[in-house]
């Protein structure tokens, strides 16, 4: 199994001390963290792309760039990608950069986003940001793998004999498909051989279960070898630590205020007690042999390789927050990576393997 560590950097207050760092600290955090997880030995950190308060993740390959200017080996991803709300030539020049300045380490999850900003922002509406995002994927994907594209659409201007630089590194890049509900999402990550990333983070198992089942299925229908898909999901949660009861008591005000920020946007909680969420949504928070349990019982229903864990503090020290992570590589990862077989990542790219 592989282990990435993401963040959708939210900017908000602390939950266990009140305070908030500035915008300019939150951002350093970020980027201390991914260095902290290769390190660590981590598989890959990723960086979502929102566009409302309270994140601050508006630009994914900006800070991807520093990321990797800081770091030599660890994947990077994107979680996800907002295709529906991108030009795709824009996000393709963007993303080609980067994948040269990383070495080829970029990996990108895309999805059609949501949020109420992105009607306000982009005019791009519940009605047709599924449209969108396919339409931006499929002419994404010809920029990566043509020289010269030939395209129209019905969402921004057409493309004739087009020409787009820097031509990337990786030929071709892997394109996961980040779904929470949409079976149009897993559909064409099924259609055209891609990976499809569960978010596994809302709700209980069982829709995310049947998604990956119906991505299965569509998979198989279009002809592929099911041994050849490959799935990864999130996480709603992390906190390790030596005893359950250590790591509840150390989380549990954490999980308070999360509940009472979304009393405070009026969104009902889908768990209510610390205790629900523990039992019947994706988190992992528990003593080693507790998280390995957790993701082994899940791994039963998702057949996943990958997954996410939380990168951000979310109410930990900085040793705490260290220590939860060394707590993981040393004693969770290792019994996970031996009894889950994972595919390789890509190594970085060098100039021995280029010339």
């Amino acid at each position: 199994m592989k282990f990435l560590l993401i963040t959708l950097i939210t900017h908000l207050p602390d939950p266990v001390t009140g305070q908030r760092r500035s915008t300019t600290d939150r951002f350093r955090e970020v980027v201390d963290t991914a260095v902290l997880a290769e390190e660590l030995g981590f598989d890959g950190y990723g960086v979502g792309e929102r566009h409302e308060h309270p994140f601050i993740s508006s630009s994914p390959p900006v800070v991807l760039s520093h990321i990797a200017a800081r770091t030599s080996t660890i994947r990077l991803f994107t979680a996800v990608t907002t295709l529906s709300l991108l030009d795709p030539v824009r996000a393709y020049e963007d993303y080609a950069t980067l994948d040269h300045l990383s070495d080829g380490r970029l990996e990108l999850i895309i999805g059609k986003g949501n949020g109420a900003a992105q009607a306000q922002l982009f005019h791009v509406t519940a009605e047709d940001q599924w449209d969108r995002n396919r339409e931006g994927y499929e002419l994404f994907r010809r920029l990566w793998r043509e020289e010269k594209v030939t395209w129209s659409g019905r969402y921004r201007p057409s493309l004739t004999e087009a020409e787009t630089w820097p031509r990337p590194l990786q030929q071709p890049i892997r394109v996961w498909h980040g779904s929470a509900t949409s079976r149009d999402s897993v559909d064409l990550a099924a259609r055209y051989g891609d990976p499809l990333f569960s978010a596994n983070v809302t709700n209980p198992i069982e829709p995310y279960a049947e998604l990956i089942r119906y991505y299965r299925e569509r998979w198989s229908h279009y002809g592929h070898d099911p041994a050849d898909a490959l799935v990864g999901a999130g996480t709603a949660g992390f906190y390790v630590a030596r005893t359950s009861q250590e790591a509840i008591e150390r989380y549990r005000p954490i999980f308070d205020a999360r509940l009472a920020t979304f009393q405070r946007l009026g969104v009902p909680p889908v768990f209510a007690t610390l205790e629900d969420a523990l039992d019947r949504s994706s988190m992992l928070v528990g003593s080693p042999q507790q998280l390995v349990d957790k993701v082994l019982r899940y791994h039963e229903q998702f057949g996943h390789e990958v997954i996410h864990l939380q990168a951000d503090h979310d109410g930990l020290t900085d040793k705490q927050h260290r220590e939860s992570l060394e707590l993981f590589q040393a004693e969770v990862a290792p019994v996970l990576r031996r009894q889950i077989p994972s595919r390789p990542f890509r190594a970085p790219v060098t100039a021995a393997t280029t010339a």
